[in-house]
């Protein structure tokens, strides 16, 4: 397994514990959708655009650097990207909650209301794009590529800890790094809270720039955001990661307009969720091995995949009807191209499939309730 779909499996595996924990130790109830919409929340998309990134990132480096930093000694050019990486940080997510344009991107992860694991992982499809113009500087000064991905990965998994639900203080720690309780304060919505504690991995950039506040026990922590920050009245990531950009232009985000709905568990969402991550990962790991054509065809059906899923999240009709014709698409697809090959691929085809066939039945069973209804009246 290559290291991109090792991570992403660690993440889920890190999810699904932390859930398990709350729900069966603490007695918390999981909220489905808000979490499979943070677990698919265009990752597919999203790292695509990360890869855009990389790579615009290595265009300027190759024609718009000075190389100042590769000359000094190695141990020297990692010191300074991983202390200049957090500082740009600092100033992308500072100037991202101010400027309108960058908050209609960034608001996608903070209108998540559940603060634990997979909140970490929510984003609007565009983040990536929007935070290069303020790492483009370390390119210019010459930080290596390979410098720029390992530094900026590794504070990114520090910003996935920092958004568990299991720690609560961390003593000395929450003096001088961005923890979990120092963190918490920056999602919350009192207003004590807004617009603080903007650092990744370390707090002296707030501390510096007076942006800092302490997490209060006085204060009960609730998260989301403010009625005038801009809400999320739905679960589908097509809309939230486009929504908020429509209404910096004054324009109005077409809506899929149909007002037949079905109603289905929230487990049976969670299960859809989990499962499509588990195409992702599996699309991750086999990618290279792919001709383009099916390589396109497995991207758009988890691409629909998670569309569909935010549309049973919203309790619509199409969108069960889109992930019945997914899910019996996907193990389709996957066996075509080497899926049967795998005990693993096997496992998820099958529980994709099964998953499918239930949505099918679903869906039966609304429509003969529905024609029964209209017989009555």
């Amino acid at each position: 397994m290559n290291v991109f779909a090792l991570t992403f499996v660690l993440m889920l595996a890190l999810v699904l514990a932390e859930l398990c924990i709350l729900k069966f130790a603490r007695g918390q109830a999981v909220p489905w959708k808000e979490v499979v919409f943070n677990l698919n929340s265009g990752h597919i998309l999203m790292w695509v655009f990360r890869g855009v990134e990389v790579l615009a990132f290595g265009l300027v480096l190759k024609h718009l650097s000075l190389g100042w930093v590769t000359q000094w000694p190695t141990a020297l050019q990692w010191l300074f990207a991983f202390i200049a990486w957090d500082f740009c940080f600092y100033w992308m997510h500072r100037l991202h909650h101010k400027l309108p344009l960058f908050w209609a991107v960034h608001v996608v992860h903070h209108q998540g209301e559940h603060f634990g694991l997979s909140l970490g992982i929510r984003n609007s499809w565009y983040s990536s794009l929007t935070n290069f113009p303020f790492i483009a500087g370390l390119a210019v000064l010459g930080v290596p590529l390979e410098i720029f991905v390992a530094v900026s990965s590794f504070h990114y998994g520090v910003q996935f800890y920092n958004h568990n639900a299991l720690v609560g203080k961390s003593g000395v720690l929450d003096r001088f790094l961005v923890t979990p309780s120092n963190h918490r304060v920056h999602h919350g919505t009192d207003p004590v809270y807004i617009d603080r504690n903007f650092g990744g991995t370390f707090l002296i950039w707030d501390k510096i720039f007076g942006t800092y506040q302490a997490e209060r026990d006085d204060i009960p922590m609730r998260y989301g955001v403010t009625a005038n920050a801009g809400g999320a009245p739905s679960h589908n990531p097509l809309w939230a990661s486009n929504a908020g950009a429509f209404h910096w232009l004054r324009a109005r985000f077409p809506a899929l307009a149909q007002r037949a709905t079905l109603v289905v568990p929230p487990i049976y969402i969670g299960i859809a969720g989990v499962l499509l991550f588990g195409g992702v990962i599996y699309y991750v790991n086999h990618e290279l091995a792919w001709a383009s054509a099916p390589r396109i065809a497995l991207f758009g059906g988890i691409f629909g995949g998670t569309l569909a899923i935010g549309g049973m999240s919203d309790d619509k009709r199409w969108g069960v009807i889109a992930w019945v014709l997914v899910a019996l698409t996907l193990p389709l697809l996957f066996s075509l191209h080497g899926g049967l090959a795998d005990p693993w691929a096997i496992a998820l085809l099958a529980a994709l499939a099964l998953h499918g066939l239930d949505g099918a039945r679903r869906l039966v069973v609304h429509a003969r309730a529905s024609h029964l209804t209209r017989r009555s009246a």
